[in-house]
């Protein structure tokens, strides 16, 4: 087995053995250079109380978890998955910069530079016809500026994105909250996922490969879906909502937030927000894209009014 191989395989020890949150783990990974590095106990310069995390940590894995994470890596991969861990080159820049990123994701299609580009698209499961109109709208115009539209697979607002950034020929990446290998969820949107990976785009999971949707995933997957975005735009959302909590990460990670008028004028919840620094309260395309192209190079499109 190669050497890029053999890393990614002590990256998944280490992370099933982890004792707290998995982004503490990526961090004492990052700090030591190597998941080989920390097994092999080779001196790593390090703040004491990551050490102290990552001494508990190794003493965690055993010879079997290393043979088990390199199974897997197989077993996954010959189902035309990838592992990216963060120590790979490949690990998305913007998600690198996050401070809770997560140690690996696995990637069924395309992850490409141009998804720095890129708008996470998200709201309710129960959306409005309004709605869903105004994800789709944004979504086309996103495409037609060749930034990629992310979501999470969801009903709703998600799949309203997704749909129309496919029939506008764009790139749409779909961060869910389940295994790669697990059944989608929801079932009605597997056909939806393939038209993704078949049209360019990716289906990007942060969990192990069988992981059923449980509810404690989906606010790890917002962390994931802001983290790899330049902004998100909460179309529709009640002060419960998950994409609500996308907002706040999204604001906790630095990046852009876009709340459309009329969120901020029929939800409390939203109207706080729009005094916060780093929103903008959207009442056409432009907003978005303006904001968009100082972050990244992004060709100036249509007007379009919600």
């Amino acid at each position: 087995m190669d050497e890029p191989v053999r890393e990614q395989a002590a990256v998944l020890a280490l992370v099933n053995a982890s004792p707290g949150d998995w982004y503490q783990t990526a961090d004492v990974i990052c700090e030591a250079g190597s998941a080989l590095r920390l097994l092999a106990g080779e001196p790593v310069i390090m703040p004491a109380e990551r050490r102290e995390y990552a001494e508990d940590l190794v003493n965690r894995v055993k010879p079997a978890d290393l043979s088990e994470a390199r199974a897997t890596i197989e077993r996954v991969t010959s189902q035309g998955v990838r592992l990216i861990t963060v120590l790979d080159d490949q690990y998305p820049e913007n998600l690198k910069l996050i401070f809770n990123r997560p140690p690996f994701i696995w990637v069924r299609g395309q992850l490409e530079a141009r998804n720095l580009r890129a708008i996470a698209v998200v709201g309710t499961r129960q959306a409005t016809e309004e709605g869903r109109a105004i994800a789709a709208r944004l979504a086309q115009s996103l495409a037609k500026a060749r930034a990629t539209v992310m979501s999470g697979l969801a009903r709703g607002i998600d799949t309203a994105a997704h749909a129309a950034t496919l029939e506008a020929g764009g790139t749409t990446v779909a961060v869910i909250g389940t295994g790669i290998l697990a059944r989608t969820y929801p079932p009605e949107n597997g056909r939806l996922a393939q038209r993704i990976v078949e049209n360019g785009g990716a289906i990007v999971s942060q969990f192990w490969p069988q992981a059923p949707p449980r509810k404690g995933n989906f606010p790890l997957r917002n962390v994931v879906m802001s983290g790899m975005a330049a902004g998100t735009f909460v179309v529709e959302a009640a002060a419960t909502s998950g994409a609500k909590m996308q907002a706040r990460i999204a604001l906790e990670h630095g990046k852009r937030l876009f709340l459309p008028r009329p969120l901020v004028e029929g939800q409390e919840w939203a109207g706080r927000y729009a005094a916060r620094p780093g929103v903008t309260v959207v009442d056409d395309v432009d907003d978005v894209l303006d904001e968009l192209v100082k972050v990244v190079e992004l060709p100036h499109q249509m007007t379009l009014s919600f």
